[in-house]
């Protein structure tokens, strides 16, 4: 009985020392040796060509930090950032908003601007003001009514009230100051930047502080346009102030 190995000589080990051979080509449809299977059958992604476009890499970048893991467009696919993030510098809506800090004496409403006219200047100013005006009035009622009755007065108070209001549209646009603001030595001046009134400006504070006393308060509305001033913080601002954009500053 023969012991020879039926599948070649004597001693002699099968080609490639007994191992299998990769060089032999796979079968058609076969996966060539050293690639990993595809149970589906689809082919293994080939690699980016030398020196190709920076979008051939995943996530559109070159391999730098931009394609970490969980960055944008990175190879997992974070999404991006929204809307409201800081590094698009949407604004926060939640964010505490900062007030205009407090005027303390001797500095003014804005930085560079005077300090606020006090109360003792703005008051004697104004009723400067009101008896020079109000003289004059006077003195154009008395050659057509007599101040012995009632509607001579009547008269020159009505008369009064509207050179008021020309005199100070004039005055302030002019150069901010009034007589009786020249006396004390205070203008008034726009809250934003410190410059002299406009001529709209100045007519609208003129007015502002004069009809509401023509047509239906008399008197009274002045005590009450500047007791609103006394508690409006931080300009001291009256009502005929709030209505042009206007403050009251010092000239010393």
């Amino acid at each position: 009985m023969s012991t020879q190995d039926p599948s070649g000589p004597a001693g002699q080990e099968p080609e490639g020392g007994g191992k299998p051979s990769f060089d032999k080509q796979p079968p058609d449809g076969g996966t060539p040796p050293g690639q990993p299977s595809d149970p589906y059958g689809a082919p293994p992604p080939s690699p980016p060509p030398a020196g190709g476009s920076p979008y051939d890499t995943p996530g559109g970048g070159q391999g730098g930090a931009e394609d970490a893991p969980g960055s944008y467009g990175g190879a997992y696919g974070a999404p991006p950032p929204q809307y409201g993030t800081p590094q698009y510098g949407a604004p926060s809506y939640g964010a505490p908003q900062h007030d205009a800090p407090p005027v303390t004496p001797g500095e003014g409403p804005v930085p560079g601007m005077p300090a606020l006219g006090t109360w003792p200047s703005r008051i004697v100013a104004q009723l400067v003001d009101l008896v020079l005006v109000e003289i004059v009035a006077v003195l154009l009622v008395l050659p057509f009514a007599s101040l012995s009755d009632q509607n001579g007065w009547v008269g020159a108070t009505w008369l009064g009230y509207l050179l008021l209001l020309v005199y100070d549209g004039l005055m302030l646009s002019r150069d901010g100051q009034t007589l009786g603001k020249k006396l004390m030595k205070i203008r008034v001046a726009m809250l934003v930047d410190g410059s002299v009134p406009g001529s709209a400006v100045a007519w609208t504070r003129s007015a502002t502080f004069v009809l509401p006393a023509l047509i239906c308060c008399g008197g009274l509305w002045w005590p009450i346009d500047g007791l609103f001033g006394v508690f409006d913080k931080p300009y001291r601002q009256c009502i005929h102030d709030k209505a042009a954009k206007t403050v009251v500053v010092s000239t010393v």
